[in-house]
């Protein structure tokens, strides 16, 4: 039977068989504190999963590809507040069902595969844009990151530039949790508008953070968003991983482009799960409490790490810490003997040999007690 080529070449997701692993040890009753995975163990606000209570009708019907009109505005109230950015909620908001399977389908709106469009993304990085870009038949050109870990345009060269359909950039990033200032921003974006490329930002980290606040392409790119689009999520900002609750923002366009796209597919959240995204969006305290949970444990880990002479690099935002250590491998490997789940940098792709990846995922007092463990497997090296 004929099989997808591009699905052999890929292999199973990176992390998937680190995950394995560890529910075997669960499955045999071993403790394990994983910090593996980006899926915060916090409570999801209460008012979230009350609203979705009310919101369950007595009859199911489709929900629609352009979701709630209260849920868009909603959404642009959000943006308005957290960017100072005004957005048409009829013409620039899109809901999607989590911003994971919005990234991967994005290509199939803009890519032309009988022209060798090229998507643009940097690595290490979150695999779905790699994923997302081949299977949609582009040209993958993967920037290898280094040093503080942004994308810079002359990464890429001229001749990439010129058939380049999108550029894909993700600050905070996943893995390191580097922070890309505006200027920076305005550079990549500048350099993708001269391509007539689509500059696709995944801001899904966007809210978590220490010090100042970090930017958007929505703040860059100015009225409209020309070229210009945001992906923003509830799943980190709010603890709603499982209730798959995202959005798309800014140029009408492409806005319009992808809602045809997404038509075809029937892709879009359920519409009592869109009335639960909607007290998520409306509430900012919840986000500021998060943003203080999640910088707790960071500082935890740094001060583990940094005691037993391991750089922690980047890990400004996000819900990840970014650890220089050498043997990846070798060290998750240990780690997971004694207990303690973690990625390999190597996990998402070029540039991450060498690094350690922790999601801040346990709780307060389980990462306090997994300091004791990492300080003794770093100190037995």
């Amino acid at each position: 039977m004929r099989t997808n080529p591009i699905l052999t070449q890929l292999g199973a997701y990176p992390i998937a068989a680190l995950q394995e692993r560890a529910r075997a040890m669960r499955a045999t009753g071993e403790p394990l504190l994983d910090f593996s995975i980006g899926d915060p163990r916090e409570p999801t606000p209460a008012f979230v999963p009350e609203e979705l209570r009310r919101s369950i009708p007595t009859v199911s019907q489709y929900p629609t590809t352009s979701g709630l009109p209260e849920l868009r505005r909603s959404v642009a109230a959000y943006v308005q507040r957290r960017f100072g950015v005004d957005v048409d909620p009829d013409t620039q908001v899109l809901p999607t069902a989590g911003s994971k399977e919005a990234i991967f389908s994005t290509p199939l709106a803009f890519v032309d595969r009988a022209v060798g469009s090229a998507v643009v993304w940097a690595t290490p990085g979150y695999p779905i844009y790699e994923r997302g870009a081949l299977l949609a038949g582009a040209e993958g050109f993967p920037v290898t990151l280094e040093g503080d870990f942004v994308l810079r345009p002359a990464q890429v060269p001229d001749a990439v530039w010129g058939r380049t359909a999108v550029v894909w950039a993700n600050y905070p990033h996943n893995p390191t949790g580097a922070v890309i200032d505006r200027s920076g921003l305005e550079d990549l974006y500048l350099r993708a508008r001269a391509a007539g490329a689509w500059f696709c930002s995944d801001e899904c980290y966007v809210d978590l953070y220490e010090g100042e606040p970090p930017p958007s392409i929505l703040q860059v790119a100015g009225p409209g968003s020309p070229g210009a689009l945001s992906y923003l999520s509830l799943s980190k900002r709010s603890g709603m991983t499982g209730y798959r609750a995202a959005a798309i923002v800014g140029d009408p366009a492409g806005i319009s482009i992808l809602k045809d796209l997404r038509t075809s597919t029937g892709t879009a959240s359920p519409e009592f799960i869109q009335k639960a995204a909607i007290t998520a969006w409306d509430d900012d305290q919840h986000a500021a409490e998060r943003r203080a949970i999640f910088a707790g444990k960071r500082a935890i880990l740094r001060t583990a790490f940094e005691d037993t002479g391991h750089e922690v690099v980047a890990s400004q935002a996000g819900i990840y810490i970014w650890v220089r250590v050498g043997d990846d491998v070798a060290i998750a490997e240990r780690f997971l003997t004694r207990g303690i789940v973690v990625s390999p940098g190597r996990a998402f792709g070029s540039g991450g040999e060498g690094f350690l990846r922790l999601a801040l995922i346990p709780t307060l007092d389980e990462t306090r007690q997994a300091t004791e463990v990492l300080k003794a497997c770093l100190t037995e090296m």
